[in-house]
């Protein structure tokens, strides 16, 4: 039978997009929402694609590289690399997607691309293990250590509830322009960590998140003056449960998917919702996000937010 456009629109619903993409088939396309006439949209979900390509085809719908990076630019790029983990166990963030954002920023005249994390681990061992360092290098990026203490400044959070101030990684503070690259996965205290939890790994002291409450700091990190200029969820993996660390690759599901976004708090409920097909997580369970709306850092209502859906 075939779909009207309501229904097909309704069918592309970000919630269930690999359900839907397996049903429709090979279709390029599958929805795109807001502007339609050759304009930037502010969110892009891919699916069925390798790293590199999907990111391609995202920052295109985006607007391209140049929307973010322009000549002689310092770009920072803030990944996942908590855990000295192998890819396969989804811990960290896909090192195929940093590398090809690293060569992205860097043919577009980035004049330096650093690529650093505050691990929870062993920040050599994390590095190495995670596969980003090597994929870094190879692309023409430079890796800045983010376990001393010295690479920090206090910068006020002065929108902050409870965190009225953090000290923040100088590769933060004195780029140009910079993106936050998380992974996908389940977190034991926050329940998911995306892009709005993925900022505890620019702050130096981790502690104080948990000693005046999780959620409320997450989002008030969030409120920092110079945010990321694009999230991007590395979604090619997913760690369904067990999170942050994972136990082994039964914990892990191949989703092939990317999510990216201006707004961090859309791009952290369009990945929950997508998350919510490998695992049961209620948008209200996690409760960072209604705490970053209330921040004004972005929307939870997707329908607020222009999209392109592509099935690679």
């Amino acid at each position: 039978m075939k779909m009207t456009r309501h229904e097909f629109l309704k069918v592309v619903a970000l919630g269930g997009l690999s359900t839907t993409l397996a049903t429709l088939g090979e279709i390029a396309t599958l929805a795109q929402h807001g502007d339609v006439n050759g304009k930037p949209v502010d969110l892009v979900a891919l699916l069925g694609g390798e790293p590199g390509a999907m990111f391609a085809k995202g920052i295109g719908a985006l607007g391209g590289i140049e929307r973010f990076v322009k000549s002689g630019d310092r770009v920072t790029i803030k990944p996942n690399m908590c855990w000295d983990r192998r890819p396969e166990l989804a811990v960290t963030t896909n090192p195929d997607l940093i590398g090809a954002i690293v060569r992205t920023c860097k043919d577009a005249g980035a004049k330096e691309v650093v690529v650093f994390d505050n691990t929870c681990g062993n920040w050599r061992a994390c590095y190495g293990l995670s596969g980003i360092e090597e994929a870094t290098k190879k692309a023409g990026g430079v890796m800045a250590q983010g376990n001393e203490e010295r690479f920090y400044r206090e910068t006020a959070l002065p929108k902050g509830v409870v965190l009225k101030s953090a000290r923040i990684h100088q590769a933060i503070l004195d780029c140009d322009v910079w993106f936050n690259v998380p992974i996908l996965k389940n977190h034991g205290g926050a329940k998911m960590t995306i892009a709005m939890k993925n900022l505890m790994g620019i702050v130096w002291d981790r502690r104080e998140f948990h000693q005046k409450g999780l959620d409320q700091c997450i989002a008030d990190i969030g409120t920092l003056a110079k945010p990321a200029s694009l999230n991007i969820v590395d979604a090619y993996r997913v760690m369904k449960t067990n999170g942050p660390r994972g136990l082994n690759e039964s914990d892990v599901e191949l989703a092939k998917a990317l999510i990216m976004s201006t707004d961090p708090v859309a791009v952290d409920v369009a990945s929950t919702k997508f998350f919510g097909q490998f695992a049961d997580m209620p948008l209200e369970n996690v409760k960072y996000l209604a705490m970053g709306e209330k921040h004004e850092l972005g929307t939870m209502n997707l329908t607020n937010v222009s999209q392109a859906r592509f099935k690679m």
